[in-house]
């Protein structure tokens, strides 16, 4: 009798574990999903306040580009996209073209370190080249004359690393990101040189190129999406358990 008795308690415990591990794993993943949902509020709000102060910062009267004394102090939170000027002589011989996708199509950007008089340099992203002409020679009008000039543009920051699947390399002068420390090292271009790079705006360029004028300031914002779907999911989750042991199905 003890051992037919120990045998079916055995048998009956089985079944309550199996449905306590499934319980278990529902709540694990609502908790999950919630999470998930959360997460993506947070964002939601951290985008909504990235384009409000993008938007402000790109219709803002232009400043002068922050000078040496202040690079320690520059961040994404309070710098990037600011409407900046900048003044100094272009090195055109020292210029890089970056791989770039716009709404143009294929092509460059053209990179080109600005000297400015207080002996600092600022690289000046002068805007996109079509791929045929990536040529010096074919883009020759568009070299500024020798001589002090002034950018207007947007202040951006580095993009170390290279692009996505593509690191740049500087020995054979292929570059995917506008990545400012290396392309000072490649360049030689000297210390003092600033750890952000100007986007120029449309002003027209000699020749008609490059395009200045194309950074994107529109952000895709999807997050309010993401999270109700998360959210949805863990109702689903809860509703599921609920009808299950409502059923004796678990």
């Amino acid at each position: 009798m003890t051992t037919e008795h120990s045998v079916t308690t055995d048998a009956s415990s089985h079944p309550r574990r199996a449905r306590l591990l499934f319980v278990g794993v529902m709540l694990a993943l609502t908790a999950v999903f919630i999470g998930l949902g959360t997460w993506q509020v947070q964002r939601l709000f951290w985008k909504l306040d990235l384009i409000a102060r993008v938007d402000a910062r790109v219709h803002a009267e232009p400043v002068p580009a922050p000078a040496a004394a202040d690079w320690a102090s520059i961040s994404p939170e309070k710098d990037e996209y600011r409407h900046v000027t900048a003044t100094g002589t272009l090195e055109h011989g020292k210029s890089v073209l970056v791989q770039a996708v716009t709404e143009r199509g294929a092509g460059f950007w053209l990179l080109t370190p600005m000297h400015l008089t207080d002996s600092s340099t600022i690289l000046i992203n002068r805007g996109f080249l079509p791929a045929d002409q990536r040529d010096s020679t074919a883009r020759a009008a568009s070299e500024i004359a020798a001589g002090p000039v002034t950018i207007t543009g947007l202040l951006r920051l580095s993009e170390p690393g290279g692009a996505f699947l593509r690191s740049n390399d500087p020995a054979n002068d292929r570059w995917y990101s506008r990545d400012v420390a290396a392309i000072v090292f490649a360049k030689d271009l000297g210390s003092t040189v600033a750890p952000y790079f100007i986007d120029a705006d449309a002003t027209p360029n000699p020749g008609g190129v490059p395009i200045g004028g194309l950074t994107v300031t529109s952000f895709r914002n999807s997050h309010l999406i993401y999270a109700l779907t998360w959210y949805a999911l863990a109702i689903m989750t809860i509703a599921a358990t609920v009808i299950l042991r409502r059923r004796r199905l678990i």
